[in-house]
Order: C-alpha cells, then sequence, then structure tokens
C-alpha cells in the first residue's frame, strides 16, 4: 500500500470516528440538559421516551447547525495531526543516532553537511521515482546536505533483489552511482535488468552477485524496517529531515523549505 492509499484510508477513518464523537458528545449534552429538568431520575436508566428525545434533539441540533460537524471533525482531525507530529518527532529523537548512521559510500550529497535527510525508499516505488530528481536538486543545489538512503523494499521479491544490488554495491564503492541509476530506471524490475544496469554503471557484476549473498543484508533489511515502525511509516517515499517526519512524495519547493528550517532549527 502507498503511502497516499494509506493516508486516504486514515482520513476516512477518522471522519468515522469524529462524527462517531460528535453524535455522541451532542447525546451527552442533550442527556446532561434532560438530567438538569429532572434530577430524581438523573442515576435511572433512559426510558423509551426520553432516548427518542435525545435523538430528536441531536437531529434538530444538527439540522439547525450543520456547520457543527465540519467544526467537529477539523478540530479533532487537527488534534489527532498533532498527536502524530508529537509522537513521530519524540521517535526521530529517541532513534536519530540509528537513523542518520551510515556506511562508508552509502552517502549521497555532501557527507559532512550540516543537516542530514534520510530517506525510507523502494526502487519498485512510483513515487520515489518521481520525487528522486527534485529530492537530489534540493541536495546538489544547496551544497551542505547529507542524504542517508535507508532501502525499504516491501513492494515484494523484485524490491529485495534490487535492494539487495544496490546495498552490495557499496563494497566496490559504486552505490551513489548505482542508486541514481537505479531511480531512473523505467518499467518493471528484474534481476536480469539490475544487472545489465549495474554493469553499465561500471560494477563487477559477478562480485555484485556474490555480495548480494551475504546473509548479512537481511539484518540491514529489518534494522530498517524496525526504524520504519517506530517512526510510524507505513509506506515509501518518507523522509526525516531534522525533527519531522514527512511522508510521501514532496516538491522541490517544500524540501528545500524543509532543509532550511533544519539547518535554522539545528
Amino acid at each position: 500500500m502507498t503511502q497516499r492509499s494509506t493516508h486516504a484510508r486514515s482520513r476516512r477513518i477518522r471522519h468515522g470516528v469524529a462524527t462517531f464523537a460528535l453524535v455522541g458528545l451532542l447525546a451527552g449534552l442533550a442527556w446532561s440538559s434532560t438530567a438538569a429538568t429532572a434530577p430524581a431520575l438523573a442515576d435511572e436508566p433512559l426510558t423509551e421516551a426520553q432516548k427518542q428525545a435525545v435523538r430528536d434533539l441531536v437531529r434538530e441540533t444538527l439540522l439547525d447547525d450543520p456547520e457543527i460537524i465540519a467544526m467537529a471533525l477539523e478540530a479533532l482531525q487537527d488534534r489527532q495531526r498533532a498527536d502524530e507530529t508529537a509522537k513521530a518527532r519524540a521517535a526521530i529523537q529517541e532513534h536519530m543516532d540509528a537513523l542518520t548512521a551510515a556506511e562508508p559510500g552509502a552517502v549521497l550529497g555532501n557527507p559532512d553537511g550540516d543537516v542530514t535527510v534520510v530517506e525510507f525508499s523502494d526502487y519498485q516505488c512510483g513515487y520515489c521515482k518521481r520525487v528522486f530528481p527534485d529530492l537530489m536538486t534540493a541536495v546538489e543545489t544547496d551544497g551542505n546536505v547529507r542524504l542517508v538512503i535507508r532501502e525499504l523494499p516491501i513492494l515484494g521479491p523484485d524490491s529485495v533483489m534490487a535492494a539487495r544490488a544496490a546495498v552490495a554495491s557499496r563494497a566496490q564503492g559504486q552505490y551513489p552511482a548505482f542508486h541514481k541509476a537505479l531511480m531512473a530506471l523505467r518499467g518493471g524490475l528484474s534481476e536480469a535488468s539490475v544487472l545489465q544496469l549495474a554493469a553499465e554503471v561500471g560494477l563487477d557484476v559477478e562480485q555484485l552477485r556474490a555480495d548480494m549473498a551475504d546473509p548479512e543484508l537481511d539484518q540491514r533489511f529489518q534494522s530498517n524496517v524496525t526504524l520504519a515502525r517506530a517512526l510510524g511509516i507505513t509506506g515509501t517515499p518518507a523522509f526525516v529531515i531534522g525533527g519531522d517526519l514527512v511522508p510521501g512524495a514532496v516538491s522541490l519547493d517544500r524540501l528545500k523549505e524543509l532543509i532550511s528550517a533544519a539547518r535554522t532549527d539545528g
């Protein structure tokens, strides 16, 4: 599931929860009003007539002022977004060292940059490929950004195969060039197309095959999965820029804003 479809589903769930909560709130207010006029019955179960009176009052209130629903939904969604942001920032701070650590040869941009951008990415993710040119433009035009790629191969066996090839290419010092080539590759991935691309980049394909078989690669992918879960990441691409989690494909201007903010907050 892509980040976009996950967000759409999340919005539908929040909408349903908010509507349910609103009706419950109005019912509670209505019952409070009823109980105030009949304190002796406040601790007794509602009669059918009282239940109908509550339903009628809720219905009348919503019909008279339907904007209440929109206002309540917006307020609830704002609060949920604020809670999610706070949780993500706390998780980022807790796992910052693991997030920003990278193996030699695995950093794009400026290895000594004053801002680190972390991307969770999948080579079969269309949104990852769509945002990649803007991401590289933001990194290269800034000149002081360190870009750490964390492979999160969640879109099937071919995603895993391509991620293994990319990580294995680090042994030959070709990861940046190979990563860029894989992101530029259009069409479905196959072992043949990935290895052909590796040869075009200048990798020793036989050595790459041997390095791809290293079982340690599975542990590296699992560590990325663990980090993604800790941050609440459910799809790719997802970025960590400064102390903020930024899910989904974002524009070049937005990337520049986030990098600038991270530098300012630094």
